[in-house]
């Protein structure tokens, strides 16, 4: 009785399951290649930064001496809009209490990440960018061994800024294409390509196409390609098509498809038939 009550039970939440953004309209028809940054950048755990997580399963209370269950909770962020704008290295904004009298209630208390203006260059894109960051990101492209290495290496979820996701975008594109940025110097071409190339294994073109957009920048790309899909073609091009397969059917010599010179007569006729159109000068 038990065992058919579970089951009925996952039967029922599998019927009633939550839908997920993905399930709702235009959204359905995202493609896989979306649907794989989508879960790097949101479903997958980041990197641990504003506390240091514990890999045992318990701890004893210096205090108590009472053995409890380790808990890595994360502590919640706050990310603003002028994240976005920099390069913070998954560092954001913390919200919390301080005590700052001992006989007085504790206040909230917001703890912002120092932001500093560098520079920074990017080998691939073979340019120099001024960005804002934090102590930590420029730790991170050290311990990367450069720019370009920092933002393949890490995941989206760890790089959270749109910024970096755009970057990280064309950094791929320009790697896909072959650096076309060094076509000058074929052999530094050649050596920035072979230092990079391995980070396209991870990658199809259609999933570096789609890689770095908003929901709705996916969203808008999506009804852009329907758009153009189901653009019905103009008749008068099905007409003529139709009308030049009668004549060359019929043997009339002299039937060509339309070219720009006929185009440029054709419209010059029409220019004399035309009573408002410019005179020329006699």
């Amino acid at each position: 009785m038990a065992s058919r009550i579970q089951a009925t039970a996952r039967q029922l939440s599998k019927t009633f399951k939550k839908k997920s953004r993905f399930d709702i309209g235009i959204a359905t028809e995202l493609p896989a290649a979306y649907k794989k940054f989508w879960r790097e950048w949101k479903v997958l755990k980041p990197a641990a930064v504003h506390y240091i997580p514990q890999n045992s399963q318990w701890k004893r209370d210096d205090i108590t001496g009472e053995t409890l269950p380790v808990q890595n909770i994360p502590i919640p962020l706050k990310y603003p809009g002028e994240l976005h704008e920099g390069i913070w290295g998954g560092e954001a904004v913390v919200k919390g209490f301080q005590k700052r009298n001992p006989n007085k209630r504790r206040v909230p208390h917001y703890w912002v990440p120092v932001l500093k203006r560098t520079v920074v260059k990017s080998v691939v894109l073979n340019t120099h960018l001024s960005v804002t960051v934090t102590d930590r990101t420029i730790s991170l492209i050290n311990d990367h061994y450069g720019f370009d290495h920092y933002l393949l290496k890490t995941p989206a979820c760890d790089l959270v800024s749109l910024l970096a996701l755009k970057l990280k975008k064309q950094i791929l594109t320009e790697l896909m294409n072959g650096c076309p940025r060094y076509a000058h110097d074929p052999k530094k071409q050649k050596e920035v390509y072979a230092e990079y190339q391995t980070y396209l294994s991870s990658y199809t073109p259609e999933e570096i196409d789609w890689y770095g957009l908003t929901w709705y920048e996916a969203l808008s790309k999506m009804a852009k390609q329907k758009e153009a899909a189901n653009r019905p073609a103009p008749l008068k091009n099905a007409y003529r098509k139709n009308l030049l397969e009668k004549l060359k059917a019929a043997g009339i010599d002299g039937v060509k498809p339309n070219t720009e010179e006929d185009i440029a007569s054709t419209s010059t006729w029409l220019s004399k038939m035309n009573p408002f159109g410019k005179k020329d000068e006699a």
